[in-house]
């Protein structure tokens, strides 16, 4: 199964995703959500990685300081 969603920064994912429902707790669900590989939806999940795994300076300073 695959889903679409629009993200403000990377635009359009199409995402393949499984639903697992838990035993301990038929209430709860646990989706897992993947890209294909080679796809620009692929790229997108990187870039967003990558983004976010920046590290903030101020103002240009070293972090460490």
């Amino acid at each position: 199964m695959f889903k679409h969603f629009h993200h403000p920064i990377v635009g359009p994912l199409t995402l393949n995703y499984e639903s697992l429902t838990l035993p301990a707790d038929p209430d709860q669900r646990l989706s897992v959500y993947t890209a294909e590989a080679g796809s620009s939806s692929e790229e997108a999940l990187q870039l967003l990685a990558a983004w976010i795994r920046q590290p903030e300076t101020s103002h240009g300073q070293d972090p460490d300081h």
